[in-house]
């Protein structure tokens, strides 16, 4: 891989200051044009003109020790997102959809995405939609209605979304090339400079690792084009892992995989699958809720891992089970029901007293703050960490 040096590069350590394992669908909400993120079980009612879900690199056709099982991996994915309630408005995929580019394969990704309650999806393609026939099943499956080489844009409630294909003149890096950028100075012309944009492609819009060929080679040409607007978003897949960086009115946000983790950079001779302990898998590939709010805010990803139990386990079971009670009453089937349900279970008076439902915005507020709920009860426990918070409702919500 070539090596450059760049300003927007940063080293080992700087990366693993930023990056943690985290989840691959993130979902966006839009409020006055500016991102802002939850976790992706979060309150249904969350302010928001609306949300989108983003996924990522799902490589259906992989069958390596790093994941044997890519589709079910998919699969827990898609499940997570048919939870949210309100259902987003579409889904982004940001290429990768699978892992060399066959037809069975996207027969595969195509059955699989047909369970999600929110049908309507936009797609850029990654460097391995592309393999063998330079692209041509992939665009005449998923790539009808684009431009080019599978290059998009469309206006949804007052926001610019560009979808880019950066993974055909690859040489090492990501490329977009003259034509593309012709196209969406085109684009872009007849645009308010106060119209919130949204980019999507699959390959980092800017260098994150030069060493393994983590960037755009002609990035830079992007952002010229994407100064004069207020508030820009870029969103992109490929590293398997989230990384974030604002600059400026450029807000950079990178995806988990569905599929397998890719190592931190320089931490392996090379980039490429990941093998993790296989009751660790799902915790280091999962979902995460990235929203828009009204004002500069830089972006705050909350992850929520695929295996919601490794959390309730690690945070709950110490004193709680699904089918029996221990310090605190068993859970199952906890969600949806009044606090202080259970006749053979001895709650505080307090709690008893609560007119209260155990719904995802009251379980929320109650992990975190317990007494802040509810005055006087027993529960002496607070769990400060938004992501073990989100995963505990998650699974709770499921048993």
């Amino acid at each position: 891989m070539p090596k450059r040096d760049d300003k927007d590069g940063i080293d080992r350590r700087g990366f693993l200051k930023c990056m943690q394992w985290a989840g691959t669908g993130m979902v966006w909400r839009i409020a006055a044009g500016v991102p802002f993120s939850a976790p992706l079980t979060a309150d249904a009612n969350a302010a928001g003109d609306f949300c989108f879900v983003q996924i990522s690199d799902s490589h259906i056709g992989f069958n390596k020790a790093a994941n044997p099982d890519v589709t079910a991996t998919l699969q827990a994915a898609i499940d997570k997102i048919n939870r949210l309630d309100p259902q987003p408005d579409f889904l982004l995929h940001t290429g990768d959809l699978t892992h060399l580019a066959r037809a069975g394969e996207f027969d595969t990704l195509d059955q699989a995405l047909r369970s999600l309650r929110q049908g309507q999806i936009f797609y850029v393609p990654g460097e391995h939609d592309f393999t063998g026939d330079d692209g041509k099943l992939y665009l005449e499956r998923f790539g009808k209605g684009t431009r080019g080489s599978g290059w998009q844009s469309f206006d949804h409630r007052g926001v610019h979304f560009i979808g880019l294909n950066n993974v055909v003149q690859l040489e090492g890096w990501g490329n977009i090339g003259d034509v593309q950028f012709e196209w969406m100075r085109r684009d872009l012309a007849p645009l308010s400079s106060s119209t919130p944009v949204v980019v999507f492609a699959h390959i980092p819009l800017w260098t994150v690792y030069p060493d393994w060929g983590w960037g755009t080679r002609d990035s830079e040409r992007m952002l010229a084009l994407m100064k004069r607007f207020g508030s820009v978003t870029v969103l992109n897949g490929h590293i398997h892992q989230v990384l974030q960086k604002v600059e400026g009115n450029v807000t950079f946000h990178t995806a988990m995989s569905t599929a397998f983790p890719q190592p931190a950079p320089g931490a392996a001779p090379a980039p490429g699958p990941m093998k993790v302990e296989a009751d660790r898998l799902r915790q280091v590939l999962g979902t995460a809720e990235v929203n828009f709010r009204r004002g500069d805010h830089p972006l705050a990803i909350v992850d929520a891992p695929l295996d919601d139990a490794a959390a309730f386990q690690r945070r709950c079971g110490g004193c709680h089970s699904l089918d029996d009670a221990r310090m605190g009453p068993p859970l199952r089937g906890v969600y949806g029901r009044h606090a202080a349900a259970d006749p053979k279970f001895a709650y505080s008076e307090a709690l008893k007293k609560a007119d209260i439902r155990w719904d995802e915005a009251t379980l929320n507020r109650w992990l975190q703050d317990p007494e802040a709920v509810v005055p006087g009860n027993a529960m002496p426990f607070r769990l400060d960490s938004e992501s073990d918070r989100r995963a505990i409702i998650d699974y709770l919500k499921a048993h």
